[in-house]
């Protein structure tokens, strides 16, 4: 018998009857390089990441992602897990290994009279928002449609309601959890506390977690769109002083840019550097309009597009999101934004090396801010605004040393004003970031139960927690006591 030819790792080296065999127990699918469908398969929305695993395993349950795990383990192969693909890291696909591919897990059951929702790992935001919305529903999940589930809770999940409905982590209810020994187990309050929690912003380092019920919200119509505005310092400096002491009910994520070419967009003004200011209002359309006043007198809107609409359409202003492209991204969490940094921002937006760069101001507080920074391991709650520095280009031959050198230009010139930064939103940045992410506290407690759950570290292609070897059960232990 002939074997699969793969790349020369000693851990690629699998005989075709291995594979056959994993696929024999599969519900789902077993994609190899001889698959037709491998080179879609293999493809994310980074345009930079060009991988070729050794196998992709398509999921259609839980007990297929606790087989792929069993078969990476037991070969001692690379294991990654892709839920939407968006992975900021690069971390949803890799070479000569095993991909976990979450996609096609896209159930979704809702009880309307309840307003729990049983959501799979592999749907995206806007999967669930649609039939959520049907039922006079929604949760506070990702600024883009095509963002999956899976990544985006795990992280935290900055949504269109933060301040509203907090994360979506706060409204997680329990979640069924493959574990690196391929056990499928609950975790919630009352099982596996230790478990609930770290999933709770912690990432993909603890399991793969295939199922999520969450606890919806009553939203109807909401008063959403854009509001463009001239790129200004006052213009700024005035959307960051509102936005941290507005009605909870009102979400912001504004971007410096320059303006697209969009419907509502004057041509005249297409290219010119902007403030575009994307809302959300849960609440009547009056005091909405009344909420929004203080933005509108700002300065003359360059252009608006906003209205009543069903929480979904929110959607329509951020699609362009889900086509491939290239980026290079810094972030940072903030509790002041001096004029220098807004002035170094308006700078860079002057020289930026791509028509598609933005820097993203996000207003926080309300809801997120109101539950402990201890209460899950997402530990910044109690930050006022989140700064994302975007470099996008969409053809890969570009050289993007030089988009690159533009975002840390920016980055050196504002991060000492950073005061922590969201998971997420991360890229492969080092050990001194992701302290940034996790403060030493929650880092301790997220070692410990690395250890108990994942003591190989066989979930490490992610922003990665080493399990905390020496002593990590003691400190398990204490954090338990403690609870």
């Amino acid at each position: 018998m002939t074997t699969v030819q793969y790349p020369t790792s000693p851990a690629s080296k699998l005989a075709i009857d291995q594979l056959k065999a994993l696929r024999a127990r599969l519900t789902g699918n077993l994609i190899t390089a001889e698959s037709a469908e491998y080179d879609e398969a293999r493809r994310v929305f980074s345009l930079l990441v060009n991988r070729r695993p050794l196998a992709i395993v398509r999921a259609a349950n839980a007990q297929d992602v606790a087989t792929g795990v069993r078969f990476a383990r037991t070969h001692s192969l690379p294991l990654a897990v892709r839920s939407g693909g968006h992975s900021v890291g690069h971390h949803s696909v890799i070479d000569d290994g095993v991909v976990l591919d979450l996609s096609a897990m896209k159930q979704i059951v809702i009880d309307p009279v309840t307003r729990i929702a049983r959501v799979g790992a592999g749907a995206t935001s806007g999967d669930l928002a649609g039939p959520a919305s049907a039922h006079g529903l929604a949760l506070s999940t990702g600024d883009t449609h095509s963002v999956g589930m899976g990544g985006l809770t795990t992280g935290g999940g900055i949504g269109f309601m933060v301040r509203k409905y907090g994360l979506a982590i706060d409204n997680l209810l329990a979640a069924q959890v493959v574990t690196a020994a391929g056990e499928i187990v609950t975790a919630s309050p009352d099982a596996h506390p230790d478990l609930f929690w770290a999933i709770r912003g912690g990432g993909g380092n603890f399991g793969v977690v295939t199922e999520f019920t969450f606890q919806l919200a009553a939203v109807g119509q909401i008063l959403g769109g854009d509001l463009v505005l001239p790129a200004t310092r006052e213009v700024l400096r005035g959307y960051l002083d509102y936005v941290a002491v507005a009605p909870d009910e009102l979400t912001t994520i504004a971007h410096l840019m320059h303006a697209p070419p969009t419907p509502y967009m004057p041509p005249e003004r297409v290219g010119e550097p902007v403030l575009s200011i994307l809302l959300c209002w849960m609440g009547s359309v009056e005091d909405g309009e009344r909420a929004l006043a203080p933005l509108r007198a700002l300065a003359t809107p360059i252009a608006e597009a906003v209205g009543p609409m069903p929480y979904p359409a929110i959607y329509q202003f951020t699609a362009h999101q889900a086509q491939p492209l290239a980026a290079s991204i810094r972030s940072m969490f903030a509790d002041e934004l001096s004029d220098a940094t807004l002035d170094a921002a308006l700078a860079a937006l002057d020289r930026a090396t791509s028509p598609y760069s933005a820097i993203q101001f996000r207003g926080l507080g309300g809801a997120m801010a109101r539950a402990s920074n201890d209460a899950t391991a997402f530990a910044h709650r109690d930050k006022r605004y989140l700064v994302l520095l975007l470099a996008i280009w969409l053809d890969a031959t570009e050289d993007a040393a030089r988009h690159q050198s533009w975002t840390t230009g920016l980055w050196e010139a504002i991060r000492a004003e950073g005061a922590g930064v969201y998971v997420n939103f991360l890229e492969n940045e080092g050990a001194a970031r992701l302290r940034d992410a996790y403060p030493s506290a929650t880092l301790a407690r997220l070692r410990a139960i690395k250890h108990r759950y994942d003591p190989q570290n066989l979930f490490r292609f992610n922003q990665n927690i080493l399990p905390n070897v020496d002593g990590a059960e003691r400190q398990l232990g204490r954090v338990q006591t403690n609870r």
